[in-house]
């Protein structure tokens, strides 16, 4: 096997992972959004606040748009990264 086609085949193979690292940060960051906000989206008050009593934590409102767009951002550049995987084969 030559040296250009062992470049070749590493690289291949960290396009992949990065590709499928972006996939688990969607997850990640999607289960953040959750737990940050979306279970809590009914107890907010005007400042944008809820308290668990339970746990002792304040949730804030604004957590839930930075994790959201943070979802969105890796979701999008997964789905650019699979999309161009595929259309290199």
């Amino acid at each position: 096997m030559s040296k250009s086609g062992l470049f070749t085949l590493g690289t291949t193979n960290l396009r992949h992972f990065a590709t499928f690292l972006w996939l688990g940060l969607t997850v990640l960051f999607g289960s953040a959004y959750y737990a940050q906000y979306f279970r809590w989206r009914d107890c907010f008050n005007e400042l944008g606040r809820c308290y668990d009593a339970r746990d002792g934590v304040v949730y804030l409102e604004q957590s839930g748009g930075i994790w959201l767009t943070l979802t969105a951002i890796a979701l999008g550049l997964f789905l650019f990264r699979l999309w161009r995987m595929r259309a290199k084969r």
